[in-house]
């Protein structure tokens, strides 16, 4: 049977004709008065009706599934808040491009300033009784040398100086840890990408215990499209690649085809990854992701459109308009044309 737009083996093809012979399709009259009869006739006759003639012959042709997908982004981040506070700033535009370390929330620094200050001096004060008790120990060590002091007495002074410094590296690191709190009141972006709506406003408290959500960043540059196929198609796919079976694109990977919602198809395709496969035990389903340029931002994470991916190929096919193929009851039919320019006898498969 003879179906439109779909393969067919070239052993089959040659079965049907000696020569890639043209198709003629659409008897529709639309003759004119130049149109000669065929065979003779009266001049009073209608003139013969116009056709239209293709010519077919073998080609590589891929055998493709479409399936259902999924849009997912590359990379998100969750901007989310790492001190407590009162936002006093939003510092970018919604929907915008953002890059990595650019601001974007201003939460109230005050508290932190003021815990920088006072850890600051606490360094000095450590610092300070450090400085003490080293002169000591310096004072005593040439009298400890002499017998002049017992060395009990200069064991403690050095004990006490080594207790000094001790509070001295503690204070150092609660200077490091009240900056590091400053900074966090400074919010800026994890990653480059495209950042969402504000999910919190000017004047909103936000917590560091509940690490309230701020906004999402996502990287829509390229995209993955998930989507699903039976353990038996996948396998058959790997067997086809590894047998080279497949046209494969420069990488060695194969090329998948994005179809919208309007049924227009991505210019640029995807390419199939193999990684992190994992078979729903429910199903049996394997999910299966590739990833597509979306430089056009035509792709939205979350969207759904449909994959066409390349299941096997043909090496020798035909593709027949679906214009020149009759369909009956009795099944499908094409008209041949001969090589003296006449149609033959309607040929079926």
């Amino acid at each position: 049977m003879l179906l439109p737009n779909r393969t067919f083996a070239a052993t089959r093809l040659a079965r049907m004709f000696l020569a890639a012979l043209p198709l003629a399709w659409g008897l529709t009259a639309c003759g004119g008065k130049d149109s000669a009869p065929v065979g003779g006739g009266s001049a009073g006759a209608m003139p013969p009706a116009e056709v239209g003639v293709v010519a077919v012959a073998p080609q590589a042709v891929a055998l493709q599934t479409e399936l259902p997908g999924r849009v997912s982004p590359v990379r998100i981040a969750q901007v989310r808040a790492r001190v407590n506070g009162v936002v006093l700033q939003r510092l970018f535009r919604e929907g915008s491009e953002v890059r990595a370390g650019q601001v974007l929330y201003q939460i109230d620094p005050s508290v932190y300033k003021a815990a920088v200050e006072s850890a600051q001096a606490s360094v000095l004060k450590a610092q300070a009784n450090v400085a003490q008790a080293t002169a000591q120990v310096e004072r005593y060590k040439p009298l400890v040398d002499a017998n002049a002091v017992s060395k009990q007495e200069y064991t403690t002074l050095v004990t006490a100086q080594k207790q000094a410094e001790a509070d001295a590296a503690t204070a150092k690191a609660a200077e490091q840890t009240a900056r590091i709190n400053l900074d966090f009141a400074t919010v800026t972006a994890p990653i480059s990408g495209r950042i969402g709506q504000a999910l919190v406003t000017e004047g909103a408290l936000v917590s560091q215990a509940e690490a309230t959500q701020l906004a999402v960043i996502q990287q829509t540059a390229s995209v993955y499209v998930n989507f699903t196929q039976s353990t038996g198609d996948v396998l058959r796919l790997r067997k086809a690649l590894e047998s080279k079976q497949l046209r494969t694109t420069g990488d060695g990977s194969i090329a998948v085809r994005v179809v919208l919602e309007d049924g227009s198809e991505l210019p640029k395709p995807g390419k199939l990854l193999f990684q992190d496969l994992t078979v729903d035990a429910t199903s049996g389903q394997i999910t299966l992701r590739a990833e597509v340029p979306n430089a056009d931002g035509l792709l939205l994470p979350g969207q759904y459109v449909r994959v066409r991916l390349s299941q096997a190929e043909l090496p020798a096919a035909v593709l027949l308009p679906q214009q020149a193929v009759t369909r009956t009851n009795q099944g499908d039919t094409v008209l041949v044309v001969g090589a003296d320019g006449k149609p033959g006898p309607a040929r079926s498969g």
